[in-house]
């Protein structure tokens, strides 16, 4: 009997996926709403507690397996490659006196990742600042963490955008549902349910619109994951909003291609660009050190309660101490 032979169909293999091994954190901004601080000292580098608040968003890039970052800076940014640097001078002597503890402190900034630092030059916007990461990144996907925009050091959000991105390709970009009232502060997203919980498509964005006109609630706050064809899209995107390149619109543009998505995140997040936001965010995160929470909350409840009915503290020289 013929043996029949049944005819080989060969089967295309699933697109390889390039993992994400490098972030880019834009840091060129002036910094003018916290004047006068911010005249010889990048805003990037004031303390939260007592690290500066780019390296709590470094931290969270390490900690995502991000170990290549570019930090795009400007004039008056020293400050910024200082910190990321080595202090030999000051190591030393700190070695010399045993202090093991402050010098683990100041080596572990220079030993998160790989850091590299350009200069954007005219500041044109969060879109012209990604672009001109592109000869760093080339043709490979990458990370987008604004420096002013803390996530809680507890959350694992980029984490997740990396998941996401892993099995879906494209773009990610970081939503939260915010009061109408807040959403001209932000890009705001038009979304679809992908039916995966917490995980949707977008499929359109407005940079900062009245609250009549918003697609939802949803604001993209300072996380991206970005695919490398963006800088394609980038290179021919206008001046939008302000007269700046805005990274939205050129997301827009991708959205519209269907390959964009939003992973919604509902958990601590602090904008330390706001004078306000920046002083809860120090109160929050010193309540939160065991090293300083029980001592400075049993403080704070004292002064709080401690408050005259004209918001001035009642017994000044009790709760100076």
């Amino acid at each position: 009997m013929a043996r029949m032979i049944v005819p080989h169909t060969p089967t295309t293999p699933p697109p390889v996926r390039t993992p994400v091994r490098k972030a880019v954190v834009p840091a060129a901004g002036l910094g003018t709403r916290f004047l006068p601080a911010t005249k010889a000292t990048p805003k990037e580098m004031l303390p939260v507690v007592d690290k500066p608040a780019i390296q709590y968003v470094v931290e969270e890039a390490a900690a995502a397996g991000l170990d290549d970052i570019l930090m795009i800076t400007g004039r008056h940014k020293r400050a910024i490659e200082d910190h990321f640097d080595h202090a030999f001078e000051l190591e030393q002597t700190l070695a010399a006196k045993g202090d093991t503890v402050r010098l683990d402190a100041v080596r572990d900034p220079a030993r998160l990742a790989d850091i590299h630092h350009i200069r954007q030059g005219d500041p044109l916007g969060l879109g012209h600042a990604v672009l001109c990461a592109r000869r760093h990144v080339g043709d490979q996907p990458f990370a987008v963490l604004l420096g002013d925009d803390l996530i809680d050091p507890r959350e694992t959000l980029l984490a997740r955008m990396l998941d996401v991105r892993d099995r879906h390709a494209g773009s990610v970009v970081a939503l939260m549902e915010v009061d109408p009232g807040q959403v001209h502060l932000y890009g705001c997203a038009a979304v679809e349910p992908t039916g995966e919980n917490g995980v949707v498509r977008v499929t359109g964005l407005v940079e900062k619109p009245a609250a009549h006109e918003a697609p939802s609630r949803y604001a993209v706050i300072g996380r991206y994951v970005l695919d490398p064809a963006v800088f394609d899209v980038l290179e021919c995107t206008p001046a939008g909003r302000g007269g700046e390149i805005q990274l939205t619109d050129a997301l827009q543009e991708l959205a519209a291609g269907g390959t964009v998505h939003g992973v919604v995140f509902d958990g601590p997040r602090y904008d330390t660009g706001d004078k306000a936001e920046y002083l809860r965010t120090v109160v929050r995160l010193a309540c939160a050190r065991p090293d300083l929470g029980p001592g400075f909350t049993a403080w704070l409840t004292a002064f709080v309660a401690g408050l005259a009915g004209d918001g001035s503290p009642a017994n000044r020289g009790d709760l100076a101490a």
